[in-house]
């Protein structure tokens, strides 16, 4: 178990394998009794939907399951819109409670929709992708995407729990894993020497599933250090954006979904590595070192990009302020830093 604290609000984060099915009495532990909205999507739904809405039952909890499409579509204001009326019509009300029970795209949608919905309703996170257990489940930071930018329009709002079982991971099919493991990459890289050395010790991504909750527990601490130092994005947090900002560019103009997460990131951290090394902001062989991890666990380290496209994409990110973009190189592996550059600069990443 983890204790995130920040100022003004804490919670916890449970660790265990099966404990999906006993999330009843750990949702007891932290609500009265209420109604409950699951919220999930249409891969989820089949496979874990009845398991959490029957534990929830036995509890004496009001349950009614909302299910949405499965993919990066779905994480739009559109959906977020049918959810909201969902949720009217069902009669929920600030009393009541919010589960998101699925990956990074129903984390966010749902904690946006749970922090907006009357002007916010409490919720918890049940996160069944690596990339959500390892990133997106902690941290409070929800959002929904446009046709301009990635994450565009969102609110920073913490949940009042997250339950992780590393268990549901075998249901992942090898791309959802592999999306995961390149935040995990992410995380060594930043601030986690051991992790890295750890990661360069497995074999595959399938050595790494077996041994889930060694790398998931140290990815989740290194992010709990920063949003504890920085929960509004202001400062240090900002090196979780390592990969990123070309990442998320690429996701943009190859179409939601298209490219994943993690295949972005990991692309954005070799091509925002290899330039900043060409220039000496970043210490020679460091772009090898992260393409030997990257290929090893079977992830792309380059993918066709339309520059320009992914620039305009970038010119809209959340980091930008003015005409100064800040980017995350690393000072070496398992230490970060923020530079602040001209915006125009960016072309020569890409």
């Amino acid at each position: 178990m983890l204790r995130v604290n920040l100022t003004n609000h804490q919670y916890e984060i449970q660790i265990e394998r099966h404990l999906l099915k006993k999330c009843g009495p750990w949702v007891q532990s932290l609500w009265k009794p209420q109604r409950i909205a699951v919220i999930t999507d249409s891969n989820v739904a089949p496979l874990y939907g009845k398991m959490v809405t029957e534990s929830l039952k036995a509890c004496d909890f009001q349950v009614s399951m909302f299910v949405v499409p499965a993919g990066e579509q779905s994480k739009s204001l559109e959906q977020a819109t049918n959810l909201y009326d969902l949720l009217a019509e069902d009669g929920f009300t600030r009393s009541d409670g919010i589960i998101a029970l699925g990956g990074g795209v129903i984390g966010d949608l749902v904690g946006f929709v749970a922090s907006t919905y009357m002007r916010g309703l409490h919720f918890l996170q049940i996160p069944t992708t690596l990339v959500s257990q390892v990133d997106s489940s902690i941290g409070g930071k929800t959002a929904v995407n446009t046709k301009n930018a990635k994450n565009l329009v969102g609110t920073f709002s913490q949940p009042d729990g997250v339950l992780i079982d590393p268990e549901v991971l075998k249901t992942l099919d090898d791309r959802r894993l592999r999306e995961g493991i390149a935040e995990i990459i992410k995380s060594a890289a930043i601030a986690d020497l051991e992790l890295w050395q750890l990661l360069a010790s497995m074999k595959d991504e399938f050595e790494l599933l077996e041994r889930a909750e060694e790398v998931i527990i140290p990815s989740l601490k290194v992010k709990r250090k920063v949003v504890e130092e920085d929960e509004f994005d202001n400062g240090s947090r900002l090196t979780l954006n390592f990969g990123h900002t070309i990442g998320h560019g690429i996701e943009n103009t190859a179409g939601y979904g298209v490219v994943s997460h993690g295949e972005g990131v990991a692309v954005g951290m070799v091509m925002i590595s290899k330039h900043a090394e060409e220039i000496g902001e970043m210490p020679a062989g460091t772009t090898e070192q992260l393409i030997h991890m990257i290929e090893k666990f079977h992830l792309p380290t380059q993918l066709t990009i339309d520059p320009q496209a992914v620039y305009q994409a970038i010119t809209h990110d959340k980091k930008a302020r003015g005409t100064q973009l800040k980017i995350i190189l690393l000072e070496k592996i398992g230490q970060a830093k923020i530079v602040s550059i001209p915006i125009e600069t960016m072309k020569d990443y890409l």
